[in-house]
């Protein structure tokens, strides 16, 4: 059985960009798990909404 993430397509969760990946998106973590949201810098505090969930991270754009 395979860990479910924390996170679902399609909802939005208030996160903090704590790094920035090699393609210059930004890393949020909930929960430990990486979501990665473009156009956004570290430090930045941005809600987002999650568009897709792979199984080691996410990807998420700002709202």
């Amino acid at each position: 059985m395979k860990p479910s993430a924390p996170v679902e397509a399609g909802k939005e969760y208030e996160v903090t960009i704590e790094d920035i990946a090699k393609e210059g998106d930004g890393i949020a973590r909930v929960q430990g798990f990486v979501i990665f949201v473009p156009d956004t810098e570290v430090g930045d505090t941005v809600n987002i909404k999650v568009n897709r969930v792979m199984r080691k991270f996410a990807f998420g754009e700002v709202v």
